[in-house]
């Protein structure tokens, strides 16, 4: 059985330990206060306390170009869209098959869905810190390139600021240790304000290497975000985040990713979020449109039936052979935010194709970006 709410840990036998005094993991009066908007009960997830043999993921083996850390396997935030719950399966999979007494990670792989138990079994690595501090004094010749400004990204499959953070503080520990070297270049992808929590170990990074937020945010309207990522934290707690950050010099990126097509993409919605975000400080943003790949698709299509009916079949047509929207779309979208980037003084990055360097002006584009390409 797992322990609601509780932090369930794997011992050397394989079997199941409570913590009991992590049993109130999200009570207000263990933290004093709620920095972090907690949306939706957290008493069906379960956390599974891992040894992470290692942290760093190589560009060679990722193919994505930079370093990146995950400091969480899975995500409580429960985003409909996310494309990493390909990633958990195999996770669950590996810790059943190495604890084979262990009758709740069997009872989780046999009954939960994979892309629910990417939402409700989260592991924890607990000794994340520990293993980079080892790997960084003792790391190969190809580790130096990333203490030589190469680039690492934490939160790639996971997000490192999600509630379980706020306890856990796994990727704090990931910081402070970063905060011991110089000349690296550090990204953190999070849609939690819970990262201003860290604005102090950020500073210390900023010392002597580069470190930068990607703070997610795909619309200003609050009932649609609730809708789309149930319990991640609202819109306006994010943009209060953006404005902190900035406040204190940290910079940041506001990454509207992904774009969802015929849901998030109305032109004025778009026009009013760069222009919150710019206001509050964002130095750039980042988007892209939504992209489909297998794990995703078993979760989103099915959502868009139950929540968006009406949009279903031009869903199933658009994304029926490829991840995906068309090109057409890409281009619209692509244009339009450069264009509204242009008017509101904020650098503009697109994560898909950056050498089309096609534009359109900014009205016809706006008009036509629901139509252009999904229909």
């Amino acid at each position: 059985m797992s322990n609601p709410g509780g932090v369930d840990r794997l011992s050397e036998r394989g079997r199941r330990v409570v913590r009991p005094e992590q049993a109130t993991l999200f009570d207000e009066g263990t933290t004093r206060r709620r920095a972090l908007p907690v949306i939706g009960e957290q008493k069906d997830i379960s956390y599974y306390g891992s040894r992470a043999r290692g942290i760093l993921n190589n560009p060679e083996s990722t193919g994505m170009g930079f370093w990146s850390i995950n400091p969480y396997v899975g995500c409580a935030f429960g985003c409909a869209y996310c494309y990493a719950r390909y990633a958990h399966r195999y996770t669950l999979e590996r810790s059943s098959a190495a604890n084979p007494e262990h009758d709740g990670l069997r009872s989780d792989l046999n009954e939960l869905p994979p892309w629910l138990a990417f939402e409700r079994r989260i592991f924890v690595k607990e000794n994340a810190a520990d293993v980079l501090r080892q790997t960084l004094r003792t790391g190969s010749e190809r580790l130096l390139g990333l203490l030589r400004d190469e680039e690492l990204v934490i939160g790639t499959a996971t997000d490192p600021y999600q509630p379980a953070e706020r306890r856990f503080r796994i990727t704090r520990g990931v910081l402070e240790v970063l905060a011991e070297h110089v000349g690296m270049s550090v990204t953190i992808i999070t849609k939690s304000p819970l990262v201003t929590r860290d604005i102090d170990v950020l500073h210390r990074i900023s010392r002597s290497s580069s470190i930068q937020i990607h703070l997610s945010l795909i619309t200003l309207d609050r009932e649609l975000a609730r809708r789309l990522e149930p319990r991640a934290p609202t819109p306006e707690s994010r943009v209060r985040a953006l404005g902190r950050l900035a406040a204190a010099g940290i910079p940041v990126t506001v990454n509207v990713m992904p774009v969802l097509p015929g849901i998030t993409d109305e032109p004025r919605q778009l026009e009013t979020l760069v222009r919150t975000v710019a206001d509050a400080g964002a130095a750039g943003v980042a988007a892209c449109a939504l992209r489909l790949q297998s794990a995703a698709r078993q979760r989103y299509l099915p959502f868009i039936e139950q929540e968006f009916p009406d949009l279903a079949a031009r869903y199933r047509s658009t994304y029926a052979h490829g991840s995906d929207v068309g090109d057409r779309y890409r281009t619209g979208l692509r244009a339009f935010f450069r264009g509204l980037c242009a008017r509101h003084g904020v650098r503009f990055g697109y994560y898909d194709s950056p050498d089309d360097d096609t534009s359109a002006p900014l009205g016809a584009v706006g008009e036509q970006l629901v139509i252009e390409g999904f229909s």
